[in-house]
């Protein structure tokens, strides 16, 4: 089933998924609290590790929250120890979410040469239909529809007023989740995305490990995790910032920032691509305008 632009319909969230966890540590951090916690993920057949800043809050009323994707050979904790985000969502009173980017464990199969960006660490945000992968790397669900389950089981969160962003991989997670899930979030942003996984090296990779063949043997596939070929289809969606660093040293192979830029040209969308001068891909990146990042999501979970 798909919706009005032709994109497939997400299923109903599941609220079934057990609320498994456990508190792994609490660390006090500008009024409010940065947690680590651990379950059993149903979806993904492992146990998974996700990161939580919870602002300080004066009764039980519920508040916003922004899913934070991390990128390739990261996990929950690059982002929480590296951004210095936690200062703002205070100010604005918006919970962090920060998941890991892959199934992880002994049992969880990896890359045959451990590379960098297949397998461990580098899930893709999406389902897997290919052995031996399909069994385990079902990150699109497990963000889409098990994480947030649980997250709404353990802290004051509002389910109505919910964001997504991400860096580089997880950039490329957060615009193809965003996209095609608009009613589950109330904004999308990203830094350094992978705009065109089906036209990179990275993606290449990924997309035919994960689903099996090419773009143009399983177009209906690919296109499905890829936001350049998401956004040819769409004629509206929630309000989008892109900053693209433009000494990124992986700007040309792998983002493919000036396809996406071409694909929404002659669509009157609410997407703000900007290139920032002299920035790369690091973390110094991401902590130089994690702010208004933040800011611009509060705008659209008040």
């Amino acid at each position: 089933m798909t919706n009005g632009n032709g994109i497939p319909m997400p299923k109903k969230r599941d609220n079934s998924y057990g609320a498994n966890y456990e508190e792994l540590s609490s660390v006090k951090s500008f009024g409010g609290f940065q947690k680590r916690f651990q379950h059993y993920s149903d979806v993904l057949s492992c146990s998974m590790h996700f990161s939580i800043y919870i602002p300080s809050t004066s009764g039980r009323e519920k508040m916003p929250a922004i899913y934070w994707l991390s990128g390739l050979t990261c996990t929950d904790e690059n982002f929480v120890t590296k951004a210095g985000a936690q200062k703002y969502a205070e100010e604005n009173k918006i919970i962090l979410i920060c998941p890991d980017t892959s199934p992880r464990g002994d049992s969880i199969p990896d890359d045959d040469k451990a590379a960098y960006d297949f397998g461990l660490g580098a899930g893709f945000y999406l389902n897997a239909t290919e052995s031996p992968w399909s069994e385990n790397y079902r990150m699109y669900d497990y963000i889409v529809f098990e994480l947030p389950a649980v997250i709404e089981s353990l802290c004051p969160v509002d389910p109505s007023r919910v964001s997504i962003s991400g860096h580089s991989m997880g950039g490329h997670g957060a615009l193809t989740i965003g996209l095609r899930n608009p009613s589950n979030y109330c904004s999308i942003s990203a830094f350094s995305p992978i705009c065109a996984p089906s036209s990179c090296p990275w993606g290449r990779k990924a997309l035919s490990g994960y689903l099996g063949g090419d773009y143009e043997s399983n177009k209906s596939s690919w296109a499905n995790y890829d936001a350049v070929e998401l956004i040819k289809d769409i004629d509206s969606c929630v309000p989008i910032l892109i900053d693209q660093g433009s000494d990124d040293e992986f700007l040309e192979e792998q983002l493919n920032t000036d396809l996406f830029i071409q694909s929404i040209s002659n669509k009157n969308l609410p997407i703000n691509v900007r290139y920032q001068e002299g920035y790369d891909h690091s973390y110094f990146f991401i902590s130089s305008f994690i702010d208004q990042h933040i800011k611009f999501h509060s705008e659209f979970l008040s």
